[in-house]
């Protein structure tokens, strides 16, 4: 696992001392090794942390004749299977890495050959011949890569502050912030900053140096959910390809030079990885997991109970609310306006783990695939609404307009009197229209209706005429997973220096699960039914039966006690306020009404607050 940067002017020489600034500000990512090449208007570096071929794999990795030159951020998995076909080929290796196994893939196939890599990936391949520069990002984005095309050159790396170093314009993107408040995090491919977007997963970019064009192009894309199953599978058959997927996908991750262990929350996710690790080593597994003092969000007796079942190494540890340094640290680490809160808990374990391991396996992905989230039942219980004649919709339109943002029932009213079930799950599911609109000015207001969500996540979202579970399905497996979910575990991950893998998140069992029906991942009130058939007899019987929690954190009682003067210093003193963006007023209204206990505000008062922590540093 490792960090790249570098840039290509269109015109005159790149300096070296840049892309080492570049690589420098990312030494989280990669303490263990720097390396550099430049070739007149190219500059490409990396930080290494060494995982695999520890004392060959240095970057950057040439091919034969050094005509092409690659840094690399990721892991591939079968690259061993890969290796042994291209040297069949003609193709002589240097290193025992998967790094160089990628470019003489490159060499041998082109831009075709990247649909071959299974894993986690970002790389940059420079060819001194053409001189062009090929970007590439792994299928579900996993790791990150930030360009900007510019007037000057073409500049990339793993996080903002590689571009921000290299002196890239930073003029603030209105549209990114304004997405920002509708879903606490910046879709893809925005960035806070015009000039530079991200690379959407599963993609590629080629730049000419020699004339400043782009080429892009796509690889991969997850298919769409299937409604129906049309393939004449039986349900023991779906059973049993999910077991031999899921366990071939828990096995390839398990490879490394260095000291590996888990995550393990207790949940279904996190123990179905530990099972199947413990099934696929002789050694003890090596577990972590943390837990709180407010006994609601202590997870630690469930996490101890599979430990003890698989013998595994278990470490635990117990967080205190002594977070004011940690949410600075937050900051730092993501770059970029990100408000789920689930990071300090994410944060804590990678730092924890990484006291005794450098990979960790996670659990991440089974809710998107499997279908656990609870909004997903919403959506079926709300089908009803569908029933709903326009005349009594504009009533209760009308109606919810008029009663008081502190009225209860006020959101739900609106949501139910939305013409379509696409505006009916955004507006239930991310920031409420009212809310918004009390907050904000109306300049940094995002519509709401049905077009504008069609026309913006287009890539997100199902094709016409699909049932809504199936758009909701593939926005969580698309955009909340990539902007989110993924960000926050490689950002907290890499800013502890800790590889993390997705077992998942693998493609192939993403593209397995994406075939299963509906009706066999939701069943009597619960998500994930099928995967727990699947491999629910490895899982503890009681673990079954409880209630799903997510990776939860006793924030909203922190903002009442131990973090309340630091929350209401930076909210009352806001920034927002000074900029136009967001109402002082509606901002008391929201802290008074959560330390009163009226409502529990904190995701709303979290979201601004690493907005507001942002602004003043960057």
């Amino acid at each position: 696992m490792c960090g790249i940067a570098g840039y290509v002017l269109k015109n005159g020489e790149a300096r070296e001392n840049v892309v080492d600034a570049m690589c420098k500000s990312i030494l989280h990512r990669g303490p263990d090794d720097q390396g550099i090449y430049m070739d007149g208007p190219c500059g490409i570096g990396m930080r290494r942390l060494s995982i695999i071929d520890l004392s060959t794999g240095h970057q950057p990795i040439p091919n034969e004749d050094h005509s092409l030159w690659i840094v690399f951020n990721g892991e591939i998995y079968q690259y061993r299977e890969l290796r042994e076909t291209l040297a069949k080929q003609g193709h002589q290796f240097r290193t025992a890495s998967d790094t160089e196994v990628i470019l003489h893939l490159f060499e041998q196939e082109g831009v075709a050959g990247i649909n071959k890599l299974r894993g986690m990936f970002a790389f940059a391949i420079w060819n001194s011949k053409t001189r062009k520069l090929l970007v590439v990002r792994d299928r579900f984005g996993k790791k990150p890569l930030y360009y900007a095309d510019t007037n000057e050159g073409f500049y990339f790396g793993s996080e903002l502050k590689c571009l921000r170093t290299a002196g890239v314009t930073l003029e603030l993107n209105n549209e990114a912030i304004r997405q920002y408040f509708q879903f606490s995090y910046i879709p893809d491919p925005l960035s806070p900053y015009k000039s530079i977007r991200k690379l959407a997963p599963g993609s590629w970019l080629m730049y000419d140096s020699n004339n400043g064009s782009v080429e892009q192009g796509s690889y991969w894309k997850l298919p769409y959910p299937a409604e129906t199953d049309t393939s004449g599978t039986t349900e023991a058959q779906w059973r049993s390809k999910i077991r031999e997927t899921f366990d071939e996908s828990v096995r390839i991750r398990m490879i490394a030079d260095v000291p590996l262990g888990a995550f393990l929350s207790g949940g279904i996710d996190s123990t179905s990885v530990v099972a199947s690790m413990a099934s696929n080593t002789k050694d003890a597994v090596k577990t972590f997991s943390i837990g709180f003092e407010e006994s609601e969000f202590n997870e630690l007796p469930w996490a101890k109970q599979v430990a003890q079942q698989y013998n595994t190494e278990h470490h635990e540890i117990l967080v205190k609310p002594n977070s004011i340094e940690l949410i600075n640290k937050l900051v730092d680490s993501f770059d970029e306006p990100f408000g789920d809160a689930s990071a300090i808990p994410t944060y804590l374990v990678s730092e924890f783990a990484a006291r005794h391991v450098k990979v960790a396996l996670t659990g991440d992905g089974g809710d998107e695939l499997f279908a656990g989230y609870e909004s997903f039942f919403l959506i079926d219980r709300y089908r009803k609404l569908d029933k709903i004649p326009q005349w009594m919709r504009g009533a209760m339109s009308k109606m919810a307009d008029q009663l008081s943002y502190s009225a209860y029932g006020k959101n739900f009213l609106r949501m139910a009197s939305r013409a379509t079930p696409l505006e009916r799950y955004f507006e239930l599911n991310y920031t409420p229209f009212y809310l918004r609109q009390q907050l904000l000015t109306p300049q940094w207001m995002e519509p709401a209706d049905a077009s504008y969500i069609n026309r913006t996540f287009a890539n997100c979202l199902a094709p016409n005429g699909a049932d809504i579970l199936t758009h909701a399905l593939y926005f969580e497996a698309t955009a909340k997973l990539t902007g989110d979910m993924l960000v926050k575990v490689d950002r907290m991950s890499m800013a502890n220096s800790l590889e993390v893998r997705c077992p998942m998140l693998d493609h192939k069992l993403a593209e397995l699960a994406a075939q299963i029906p509906p009706s066999l991942k939701m069943r009597n009130g619960k998500g994930k039914a099928i995967l727990v058939d699947a491999v629910g007899d490895r899982l503890p019987p009681d673990l079954l039966t409880r209630p799903k929690k997510g990776f939860g954190m006793p924030l909203s009682l922190w903002f009442r006690g131990s973090l309340k003067a630091f929350l209401w210093d930076h909210m009352t003193n806001s920034t927002l306020v000074d900029r136009g963006i967001a109402s002082g007023p509606f901002i008391r209204q929201l802290l008074e009404e959560h330390d009163s206990g009226r409502r529990d505000n904190n995701h709303w008062l979290w979201t601004l607050l690493m907005l507001e922590l942002w602004f003043r540093k960057f």
